[in-house]
């Protein structure tokens, strides 16, 4: 089966979530999240802000909506700054049910310039796993996480002018926001593995949804690993660093059910759907770790079914490779650092 690997999904999280015409879209206010400026610099914005909740979502984006209901979207504040008819600056604040959602957002794309927002909430500093910046900016367009929210700014005409306001913007969403650490899922991807693979971190994706995971790392069109709200899920690429002219990828996938029994469930049809052609059981010596491995069209594909956890790697050179990876991400790598943490 043949697997297209996608280096960015700017056009997941840019294109199609331009919004259609904000004319005819609900109007009715409830009580925002943000409060924003009235003008900034010769922008000006309409007194009240557009509600947009599960309900309207895709009268006011053309195919986007998906993106945010496969996270915990709880609804979206729109405001449109206007200078003239030609230089519109428009924000749009997602409010999402966890942190954690808010940060998947961003990590959908890693691409821009890091920009860093003072917050008057003291935050200590924690090492991350994945980029440490919050909030990212190119092209007109700037991308922030602030606890719950996730947000876009976006210049339609960016001069240094509009750069300099929507950057201000972002400072106003973020500025008495908490600011707490990225999904504590990060946590089971080592920085490197063994001597030779080196995670790439500008390419972790945080999710709960096959839509998403497709657009990182295609699968398949259904969803053949039961992703859903209750499950947590990252994927990264590792690079091999050796010269051994061995394989210079590998992909990572790990998932987190909400029980045992789910996560042999989707292993299970995973094998059936993907690997129907290929047995099941065990790799000889690791039946203990319930590890398997198969070599398919792209190079050997490993995976472990670990307590409520599934791990899957992708594009592996070898079966050793596969099993040593594998060996190194489970779950227990989530509780040992949390106890560390203690």
């Amino acid at each position: 089966m043949t697997k297209f690997y996608l280096k960015t999904v700017s056009y997941f999280v840019a294109i199609m979530i331009i919004p259609l015409s904000l004319k005819g879209i609900s109007a009715e206010m409830t009580e925002k999240t943000v409060n924003l400026p009235k003008s900034m610099g010769v922008w000006t914005r309409s007194d009240s802000a557009r509600i947009i909740d599960s309900s309207n979502i895709f009268h006011y984006m053309n195919g986007g909506g998906e993106l945010y209901l496969a996270y915990g979207f709880d609804h979206l504040e729109v405001n449109e700054y206007t200078a003239d008819r030609q230089d519109t600056i428009l924000v749009e604040v997602y409010v999402m049910n966890t942190s954690d959602d808010a940060f998947g957002l961003l990590s959908l794309d890693w691409g821009g310039e890091p920009v860093t927002f003072q917050s008057t909430v003291s935050v200590p500093f924690k090492p991350t796993v994945s980029p440490p910046a919050r909030a990212l900016y190119g092209g007109g367009l700037l991308r922030l996480w602030a606890d719950t929210i996730y947000a876009r700014v976006m210049a339609f005409r960016e001069t240094a002018e509009s750069k300099e306001a929507v950057l201000s913007l972002g400072q106003k969403i973020a500025a008495k926001r908490n600011m707490p650490g990225e999904p504590e899922l990060l946590k089971v991807l080592p920085k490197a593995m063994g001597s030779d693979w080196k995670l790439r971190k500008d390419r972790i994706g945080y999710f709960r949804s096959h839509l998403v995971l497709n657009s990182l790392y295609y699968l398949s069109h259904q969803n053949i690993l039961n992703l859903d709200h209750s499950t947590e899920a990252v994927t990264a690429p590792y690079e091999n660093i050796s010269n051994a002219g061995i394989s210079k990828r590998v992909q990572v996938l790990f998932v987190k059910y909400a029980t045992p029994g789910r996560a042999r469930k989707a292993l299970d049809n995973f094998h059936n759907a993907y690997l129907h052609e290929h047995r099941k059981g065990f790799d000889p010596g690791v039946a203990k770790r319930h590890m398997n491995s198969f070599n398919i069209e792209d190079g050997w594909l490993g995976y472990s079914l670990d307590g409520m956890c599934v791990v899957i790697v992708f594009e592996c050179p070898n079966r050793e490779s596969a099993q040593m990876i594998i060996k190194q991400i489970s779950c227990s790598t989530i509780n040992r650092e949390n106890n560390h943490g203690k």
